[in-house]
């Protein structure tokens, strides 16, 4: 930094007068273009990876395609490609939605979360419906596992501040349960009084 408070900026040059940072300076070659075979290795790879859904697949799939292009005349069609997968049994919608449900459950989220996270994992709605009433069956214990791990009401030592108390019954509706679930929670009395559920 020059005196007065003036910042100089260095900018290195690497070849005709062009800066070492500039694309045209790259030596990189330029992405081969996908074919019919390299994009189902690419799809067989990230189903064998993570746990996936078909539109995830297919989300997935077709930002590869913008990155690298396509070398054939006619598009895929990355739909029919993650329908085949599915059916195959290299996909599990059904799966996907139960565990990630179950996981989030465990976590301490409730089902708007839950119903949240499986809307922008692509799965359809007739599924989520079923998933999400499993989940309401164990929404009691789900906050009261959030309470637990976020020492809100009767799991920590500020329970008789309302300012605090208005912060926990907030993040518990954040994290999906309902208000009347998140306020019976933070103003229990004690432990003993939220039920058999915790």
């Amino acid at each position: 930094m020059a005196s007065g408070g003036v910042q100089i900026r260095v900018r290195l040059w690497h070849k005709e007068g062009v800066p070492r940072n500039d694309p045209r300076n790259s030596t990189r070659r330029p992405p081969v273009p996908l074919d019919p075979r390299s994009l189902r290795d690419l799809a067989l790879h990230y189903a064998a990876r993570f746990a996936t859904t078909r539109a995830k697949l297919a989300t997935y799939l077709d930002r590869k395609l913008r990155m690298r292009g396509w070398a054939g005349d006619i598009p895929p069609d990355l739909r029919a490609l993650a329908d085949e997968f599915a059916e195959s049994g290299y996909i599990d919608d059904a799966a996907f939605a139960r565990n990630r449900a179950e996981s989030m459950g465990r976590r301490g989220y409730g089902a708007r979360r839950i119903a949240a996270a499986l809307h922008q994992a692509g799965i359809e709605a007739d599924l989520r419906g079923a998933t999400l009433e499993n989940a309401a069956e164990h929404a009691d214990a789900a906050a009261i596992a959030l309470a637990r791990r976020r020492r809100f009401g009767p799991f920590g030592d500020t329970a008789g501040d309302p300012a605090i108390r208005q912060k926990q019954i907030a993040a518990m509706i954040r994290a999906g349960h309902s208000f009347d679930t998140a306020r019976r929670i933070v103003h229990a009395p004690s432990q003993d009084k939220l039920g058999d559920c915790g």
